[in-house]
């Protein structure tokens, strides 16, 4: 099947009016110019399928208001649909294991375990190829054996070292943090206020202790073949640090400075996507705009908000020295390269069909996995057509 006279946001440039052809799944062909007979494309735009590599979407939506706990089977298939209408075809899960968290709590080991265990189970059935990625907290040391089981049991691709002790890292400026915990909770700041005070010393540990979880979760993922992430990371010492440790990616890095350290160490830095759209971080930290016109961002990543990471490659478009196909690679063929999916992120032949078909308005109209229809928002007059094609 071709699709024609469509503009086509290759890896490297932007076709104006170009067409593609799928068959077996895979992208056989590509041209340049349109193609007679094929499903014309009517001013639409047609992008790889986004790789997202952190969303933080699956704990919402098993627990969308404070101990109120929906069944995996319908907070999945929520998600799935959720991520399909945004145009990510690929999606790490981020699930995490957090000290202090109670029994029956959404990131206590034991229930984040069974999270991982059933989403593993339901990958078969789902739209979207779903992967795990398992947030460690490095102050929680009895989640390292569990770690060890889920690698074992090939259930994890992708693990990220983090500390959200407030004082450091993401909440680094503990002012905002209140507000934004008083906001969150709903709760007045000194009643916020006490809180944090409480979190700061139920996750103070000694720092040997601390360095020997990092040192061992990095050995494991080693050992498994599974990339290995930083968070937040806020200082040159832990940009240093983690890359010694053998991480490939920094995610949202808090200080420019750590961003460049971390880049000049190999590893590629990842912000979210609301960041970028919206032009500044919810919390104060790093822009994903300034570390992108610094030349410092690689990866763009869902976070909370699947929904943001179209508009935030239009937003960086603005400024990329490579225009669309420049922003377009942050949510598709780096995030590729990074994680090791060596068989998609791009138009290219030979690739999976996943894509992405947006409208002039700039909404996702169909999403394609594998050359299958996912999502359609039955605004185009060729689905139907494309269904008896697709199959």
């Amino acid at each position: 099947m071709w699709l024609s006279d469509f503009q086509i946001v290759l890896p490297d440039r932007v076709l104006p009016n170009g067409a593609l052809r799928i068959a077996d799944g895979k992208i056989a062909a590509i041209s340049d110019q349109p193609v007679s007979g094929g499903i014309a494309g009517r001013g639409h735009t047609i992008f790889a399928g986004f790789i997202d590599m952190h969303g933080d979407m699956i704990e919402q939506e098993l627990e969308p208001r404070a101990r109120v706990d929906f069944p995996m089977p319908v907070a999945l298939n929520a998600l799935d649909a959720r991520l399909a209408a945004a145009g990510v075809t690929t999606a790490y899960a981020s699930v995490s294991f957090s000290r202090g968290a109670r029994e029956g709590e959404r990131r206590s080991f034991d229930h984040t375990s069974r999270v991982i265990r059933a989403l593993a189970k339901a990958r078969g059935t789902a739209r979207v190829d779903h992967r795990i990625h398992a947030r460690f907290d490095i102050t929680f040391d009895n989640a390292v054996g569990v770690l060890r089981d889920l690698l074992r049991e090939g259930h994890v691709d992708l693990v990220s070292l983090m500390d959200h002790t407030p004082g450091q890292g993401q909440y680094r400026n503990l002012e905002i943090h209140i507000r934004n915990k008083a906001a969150q909770v709903g709760v007045s700041e000194t009643e916020a206020r006490q809180m944090v005070s409480e979190t700061m010393a139920a996750r103070s540990r000694p720092q040997d202790v601390l360095l020997a979880n990092m040192q061992t979760v990095a050995q494991l993922c080693r050992d498994y073949g599974v990339p290995l992430a930083s968070h937040d990371d806020d200082t040159a010492a832990k940009a240093h640090l983690m890359a010694d440790l053998g991480a490939v990616i920094s995610e949202f890095p808090v200080t420019l400075d750590a961003a460049q350290i971390a880049v000049k160490r190999g590893l590629m830095i990842a912000m979210g996507a609301p960041n970028a759209m919206r032009g500044q971080s919810y919390s104060g930290n790093l822009s994903a705009r300034e570390a992108h016109q610094a030349g410092l961002l690689s990866i763009l990543a869902a976070d909370y908000h699947p929904a943001a990471i179209l508009p935030a490659i239009r937003a960086l478009a603005l400024q990329d020295p490579a225009g669309l196909a420049g922003a377009a690679r942050l949510a598709t063929v780096n995030p590729a390269r990074a994680l090791g999916l060596t068989d998609r992120g791009e138009i290219s032949t030979g690739k999976n069909a996943d894509l992405v078909v947006v409208d002039p308005a700039d909404r996702v109209v169909m999403t394609l996995r594998n050359g299958e229809m996912i999502h359609a928002n039955g605004t185009l007059p060729f689905v139907g057509r494309a269904l008896e094609t697709l199959v």
